[in-house]
């Protein structure tokens, strides 16, 4: 066993810093030239292809893997960020296994598809790398629109926007852009900071200028932005976390996942992190398989992850659950947190009720177990704080905790549209779902502004 992993309690330096490197290192390597001839020609380039369909963003898949069989990996990058300008970090973090590859005809006929997220990469790191703008914007139109917030769904809404000529400015509460990309992602996911460097190639279309340090609510109210802008789109993302629900939930040792991401994701120096030794993680979806693997990678002995219910119902996908047992996470079902056991106020464990199915409502069994441990994180979902929006004027219509939209991202506001996870029926939070919202939110914005979308 590695020197530092018998430390007891939270610790730092628990690995070597070759470990580190190699722990966090790029999960999927990009495909060289000669990989991605390779994999291209194993597409059927389908009519009407379920892969397109799939994708949230409606990417011409056939398209741009076709024109990378040919040899022209820049017309390739063109066709992915006409539908998705953020298609890089896209191609990295997307689910692809429950979505565009799943349907793929190579995996339903042989349980192998073509690897179209890679693919995807493959093209627009060639692009970018290159610094090729595929776009140039249109002569200005003299209307302005501001943009609340520089997350997936606040930049594809800003970049469309500038292309038709319009003027942008993104409001971002955080210190950097990127919002997910750039705090909410595991760190193997994206490396060598490319979440910056992809909102460097977003708004180098110009017409677009970022304000950081600035949040609604606290900096600005929203009736001041519909007073001073043409238009609004709010981006907002979600802020809040949802409680264990448990005794001793506020106890030291108890964390919030998304914040260990976000700490993880801007340490310049892994090795000055703090992780328990035994690590337990409440939640089933992405966010809880980030934070397991990332504990374990940090050096974590022994991380479990719990969920209130079974295997198939989890919101993670199968590749992430198995990713996360591969680097040796153990993750158990049904159970779910009754107590979070103390020592000298101190986490030491935690007290978990087994549940089942009672008809189609989940019940506990009064049966329980106790793990040991000296870190619990909370990955339960978020939820969207409405508390910004107030003092604003008229009050925005609200549906299941989130901003009420009608198909074109409008709210009941006048010149206000959202999109993302601040908006109900958000498509599962995914980036790919953001960045589809703020470009069809972009899309009726310049409709609205102009006459029939021609300046």
């Amino acid at each position: 066993m590695a020197e530092g992993l018998f430390k007891e309690g939270i610790a730092a330096a628990r690995l070597s810093p070759e470990k580190y490197a190699d722990n966090f290192s790029d999960l999927h390597p990009p495909l060289d030239h000669h990989e991605a001839l390779v994999e291209s020609d194993r597409c059927y380039f389908c009519y009407d292809a379920p892969c397109m369909q799939a994708c949230p963003t409606s990417i011409d898949i056939p398209l741009f893997i076709r024109q990378i069989s040919t040899g022209n990996p820049l017309g390739s990058a063109k066709t992915i960020f006409d539908q998705n300008i953020l298609g890089g970090m896209c191609a990295r973090v997307c689910p692809t296994e429950t979505l565009c590859e799943e349907v793929c005809v190579r995996e339903v006929a042989e349980g192998k598809p073509v690897q179209i997220g890679r693919l995807q990469r493959y093209a627009t790191d060639v692009a970018m790398g290159q610094n090729k703008q595929f776009y140039e914007r249109a002569t200005p139109t003299g209307r302005k629109i501001a943009v609340v917030g520089a997350g997936p769904a606040g930049l594809a809404a800003a970049h469309r926007l500038a292309r038709y000529g319009h003027e942008v400015t993104v409001l971002e509460a955080r210190p950097k852009s990127g919002g997910l990309n750039e705090y909410g992602i595991a760190a193997y996911k994206s490396v060598d900071n490319f979440a910056q460097a992809e909102v460097d190639y977003v708004t180098a279309i110009g017409g677009i200028s970022i304000v950081n340090g600035k949040a609604l609510g606290r900096d600005y109210a929203l009736s001041e932005l519909t007073a001073s802008y043409d238009a609004v789109f709010l981006g907002l993302g979600l802020a809040g976390v949802n409680a264990l629900r448990a005794e001793g939930e506020e106890s030291d040792g108890v964390e919030n996942a998304v914040e260990f991401i976000a700490e993880l994701r801007q340490a310049r120096d892994l090795s000055a992190l703090e992780v328990g030794r035994r690590v337990v993680v409440i939640g089933g979806g992405m966010t809880a398989i980030d934070a397991g693997v990332q504990a374990k990678l940090l050096g974590a002995e022994e991380v479990t992850i719990c969920y209130r219910r079974g295997k198939e119902q989890m919101n993670a996908s199968e590749f992430e659950q198995d990713l996360a047992t591969s680097k040796g996470v153990s993750i158990r079902h049904w159970m779910q947190p009754k107590k979070v056991v103390t020592e000298g106020g101190k986490v030491a464990g935690i007290e978990l009720e087994y549940t089942a199915l009672d008809g189609d409502r989940l019940a506990g069994t009064g049966k329980t177990l106790r793990l040991e441990a000296d870190q619990v994180f909370k990955a339960i979902g978020q939820s969207f704080e409405p508390a910004a929006l107030n003092g604003s004027g008229a009050s925005i219509a609200m549906e299941a905790g989130r901003i009420k939209v009608d198909a074109e991202g409008r709210t009941s506001l006048a010149k206000v549209w959202a999109g993302g996870d601040c908006v109900v029926d958000s498509r599962e939070d995914l980036t790919v779902a953001a960045v589809a919202a703020g470009r069809d939110a972009a899309e009726s914005i310049h409709r609205a502004l102009t006459s029939n979308g021609r300046a």
